[in-house]
């Protein structure tokens, strides 16, 4: 393990300005979003959607770093030119969501662990010669009356780490992303409470697994409000329970926080990360705190794309609009 190179990595996926474009949606799920613009998920289609997104002049101004999905980091522009050497050419690393996604919790009704550890080695070693410098892997936990249980905050971590040492094995340095879910109405109390319990079990299982803290990115939610929730916290309640939370669980060797949108409208993940970061600098936090967004830079330019080529400059234009703001508030500068 070169544990000099997955420093450099992490280091350059969080560096100052700059976050990450979550661009991994499976087929599935992408297949959900061109629906909603009724444009057909083809092969062709959706090379030309993350084209227009890797392409957009500005970019390399506020993403370092982009998480592909299998068939994208396979891809090449319409003009022929990798997906992987385009991004090279923009200091922009290339990354691969390597997880199988979520599936039902043995004997347990309504939890979820996220499968895709078997064959695992062999296929980041593929990903590394494809040219992909990061790996992704979500768990989720869910808060309800009766979750989450402690079986499910322990599967999901300790796969979590299992996957982080074989991504550091290979030489990949991976995002760890337990996502404690804004579905429901639970306070943002609750959030705290049960995240405080997912990542002090998440950073255990990573010490037993002997997993290079400096050569890793957490991405966790923020700490917020159900969004059912009769009464949601504000943006500067979010970020002192986000960043005292933080503090007390995440060790000071991690470089960076990526944070997830998780659910949060456009406006609303750009004014929290904005809060976070000046509170974060009052408290004089050690580490990076950047995002790692997806619908949230993505959602808007979809909609103005809407499958035409003639769309394609307005489109990006407006991705560069949300990379900006997302940038500005990854500061506390918004």
């Amino acid at each position: 393990m070169d544990t000099k190179e997955l420093s450099r990595v992490a280091n350059h996926m969080v560096m100052p300005n700059k976050g990450i474009l979550a661009a991994d949606e499976s087929t599935g799920t992408i297949t959900k979003r061109f629906d909603s613009i009724k444009v057909e998920s083809t092969e062709d289609n959706r090379r030309d959607w993350r084209q227009l997104l890797f392409q957009t002049q500005s970019i390399s101004n506020y993403i370092s770093g982009i998480i592909l999905f299998d068939e994208t980091l396979r891809q090449s522009t319409s003009g022929g030119k990798k997906f992987v050497d385009l991004l090279n050419d923009k200091d922009i690393l290339p990354g691969i969501k390597v997880d199988k996604s979520t599936h039902p919790l043995p004997l347990s009704d309504g939890e979820v662990i996220t499968e895709g550890l078997d064959g695992l080695r062999k296929r980041l070693e593929e990903y590394l010669l494809l040219g992909a410098k990061f790996t992704k892997w979500r768990a989720v936990i869910n808060i309800s009356d009766n979750f989450p249980s402690n079986y499910a905050i322990n599967v999901n971590s300790y796969h979590l780490a299992l996957y982080a040492a074989l991504s550091q094995e290979v030489g990949l340095v991976p995002i760890v992303e337990p996502e404690v879910l804004m579905d429901g109405n639970h306070s943002v109390d609750q959030c705290a409470e049960v995240t405080t319990k997912t990542l002090k079990k998440v950073f255990s299982d990573l010490d037993d697994c002997n997993v290079y803290l400096p050569g890793i990115v957490l991405k966790p939610n923020m700490v917020l409000s159900g969004k059912d929730a009769s009464h949601r916290a504000d943006s500067e309640q979010v970020a002192k329970y986000t960043v005292d939370v933080l503090e007390n669980t995440v060790p000071k060797e991690v470089p960076g926080i990526a944070f997830l949108s998780g659910g949060q409208e456009d406006q609303e993940s750009i004014d929290n990360l904005n809060q976070i970061n000046i509170y974060a600098k009052k408290k004089k936090s050690p580490w990076e705190l950047t995002y790692s967004y997806g619908r949230g830079l993505q959602a808007a330019p979809l909609k103005i794309w809407n499958g035409k080529k003639e769309n394609v400059e307005i489109a990006q234009n407006e991705f560069e609009k949300r990379g900006i703001s997302a940038s500005k508030a990854r500061q506390g500068e918004y």
